[in-house]
């Protein structure tokens, strides 16, 4: 019953196998060889367009090296309170864009809404005593679980860009959103106004692999020499690239995160019905978020669930994360034992 992240789980036997078979022989170093120039223009053809793609391997990394091109040292990134770029990257996006600030914007159910991007961009406006209103970052999914629609993501877009800002989409569980929708990764991305998304596959299944998909030609022409420059240019890049082919290849991507919000829509439907429980956001990936009384949390530590507290050590509220390999044996193991300790 480990329920802590989507992190813990293991690799998708798929892309396993693709690292041994792109293990023999050699290969063109920093991503010259066939495998990861074809990888780049499957996930361009993926997406719909002649979007600019660079292979990396940390979800940190994108997101830092994709902000980096699209603000400058000045500029202000509005962000969730949530948002892993403010608080789970130990201040990289700061240090690659040179000092670009972050502002937390009000948290509005889990989302960010258009509203506070606009108040908050309206008092940056002492001149050349405040930073710049240059990005909004959406996470999608969002840190608590929610989906943005396109819908949502046009109207933020639509902002952005009638103010000269730019959109950053954090999608360290994209496919899981998308699986969410009911949508085409266009879709979810830059049909909706999106500028850069940061793709990942580590989330959902992979070992390390995470992708900058950039669909502005503009910003692309100093992703490279970013990548390189931060340290992130893999001289092995086919074994990125190895990931990615199997992650994408007869729709394992899709799979997997359809597989993780499964186990999560029968994780929440589940503790919804066990007394004193209270979800405390929609379950719309692969994430739910569960308030319960103290002596259930206590009992479920007893019987051996794993978990994070959402809010604090002593918060009441639990963030239970499904993965590509979650089994329904312990999903139903967990709401058992919330049952047992909750008198139902």
């Amino acid at each position: 019953m480990d329920f802590r992240s989507d992190n813990t789980a293991g690799v998708s036997p798929p892309i396993l196998e693709a690292l041994a078979r792109a293990n023999g022989g050699n290969a063109a170093a920093y991503g010259e060889d066939e495998l990861s120039l074809a990888v780049e223009a499957r996930i361009a053809e993926i997406f719909e367009c002649d979007a600019a793609v660079f292979l990396m391997a940390t979800g940190t990394a994108t997101n830092a090296v994709a902000l980096a091109a699209m603000t400058p040292p000045w500029g202000a990134v509005f962000c969730h309170p949530q948002a892993h770029i403010n608080l789970d990257e130990c201040g990289a996006p700061e240090f690659y864009t040179g000092g670009a600030k972050l502002m937390v914007l009000p948290d509005r159910d889990g989302k960010i809404a258009v509203p506070d991007i606009e108040a908050a961009a309206a008092k940056l406006d002492h001149g050349v005593h405040n930073v710049r209103p240059a990005v909004i970052s959406l996470t999608q999914a969002a840190e608590t679980g929610r989906v943005y629609g396109p819908d949502e993501l046009r109207q933020v877009a639509d902002f952005a860009h009638g103010a000269g800002l730019k959109v950053h989409m954090d999608g360290a569980r994209f496919a899981n959103a998308v699986v969410g929708l009911g949508c085409t990764p266009a879709q979810a991305s830059w049909k909706a106004g999106v500028d850069i998304l940061c793709f990942g596959a580590t989330k959902n299944g992979a070992l390390a692999a995470e992708a900058i998909v950039c669909f502005d030609p503009a910003l692309a022409e100093t992703i490279a020499f970013r990548r390189k420059r931060g340290g992130h240019l893999f001289s092995k890049m086919r074994f990125l690239a190895a990931q990615f082919d199997a992650y994408l290849s007869d729709g394992l991507w899709l799979d997997n995160a359809r597989h993780a919000n499964a186990m999560a829509a029968r994780l929440a439907a589940g503790l919804a019905a066990v007394p004193g429980a209270r979800l405390a956001y929609p379950t719309e990936a692969n994430e739910v978020f569960v308030a319960l009384p103290p002596k259930i949390i206590a009992g479920i530590e007893g019987d051996g669930a794993q978990f994070y507290r959402w809010g604090g050590e002593n918060a009441l509220v639990l963030r239970l994360v499904c993965a590509f390999d979650t089994a329904p044996e312990a999903v139903d193991a967990f709401i058992d034992s919330a049952r047992k300790h909750g008198g139902g």
